[in-house]
């Protein structure tokens, strides 16, 4: 009779060491491939002169994009993601890709709204990459998304169409969309990996102000739940806590008291 350690020892032996030459291959394939990396990309700077704007409308195009511009990042790489919770699999791709983009010494700066504070799932991603070395802040509105990779070349989400990007290599527009980038993260909070209760009143009343803004401009609930990433229905409960606090029984109302409120705070400035 055999014991159960030395029976495990023997079956397990084989399995670990197939698994460990799979890994080891995986490994050299990788590195076959990003050692092409310089090659394609400077042929791909060649053919982006011709093609300084380019649109991508296939999403397996734009996540084969992101896939290889992550690849060959070597320096920094600006990341704005609007709206709040992101997709479990959205997050599983992040994780890998930017693991492997954060060993490498890359600098990492991610934006997300307010609402993205709240769900679980972003929140543990955000805990993973900043154990890595990423910085992460969110803002309330403002956000558009966007990429920026090393300085030269950025890819930007399209408001209309979630599936196509604008793939931009014309040097002076990165630099302005780094330089928007940078004004929107001067003004951004850091992403709290743990619950803060004074941090998230504050963002309750930043929320707040700005949808006191946005009903005095007259924009809808839908609007404004897209402009500040966050479902209809959590807009509307504000929307009422704050019709509640004016004394208003309708959003014209709301909106017309909210309004006059705004004139006099700037005629007494």
């Amino acid at each position: 009779m055999v014991p159960p350690r030395t029976a495990a020892v023997r079956l397990l032996r084989p399995l670990e060491r197939q698994v460990r030459e799979r890994y080891e291959e995986i490994e050299r394939l990788r590195e076959t491939f990003e050692s092409l990396l310089p090659a394609y990309e400077s042929g791909r700077a060649r053919r982006s002169d011709a093609e300084p704007i380019e649109l991508l409308t296939d999403l397996g195009t734009v996540q084969e994009t992101i896939e290889e511009l992550t690849m060959g990042a070597r320096e920094e790489v600006l990341t704005a993601q609007p709206g709040g919770a992101r997709s479990a699999r959205a997050l599983q791709e992040a994780d890998e890709r930017d693991r492997r983009m954060l060993a490498r010494g890359v600098r990492m700066r991610t934006l997300y709204q307010h609402p993205a504070r709240y769900d679980q799932p972003t929140v543990d991603h955000v805990r993973r990459v900043m154990d890595l070395g990423a910085e992460v802040r969110t803002r309330t509105d403002g956000v558009c998304r966007l990429l920026v990779f090393d300085h030269r070349v950025a890819l930007l989400g399209l408001r209309d169409d979630p599936e196509a990007a604008l793939l931009v290599h014309e040097p002076h527009v990165v630099h302005y969309i780094r330089v928007f980038f940078d004004c929107l993260w001067r003004d951004s909070s850091p992403f709290p990996v743990r619950f803060d209760s004074a941090a998230a009143v504050r963002i309750s009343g930043e929320i707040q102000e700005s949808i006191v803004a946005m009903l005095s401009e007259g924009l809808e609930d839908k609007s404004i739940a897209r402009r500040l990433g966050m479902s209809v229905r959590s807009c509307q409960r504000h929307a009422s806590e704050i019709m509640k606090a004016v004394g208003a029984k309708s959003r014209f109302q709301a909106g017309y008291a909210l309004g006059r409120l705004h004139a006099a705070a700037q005629d007494r400035e």
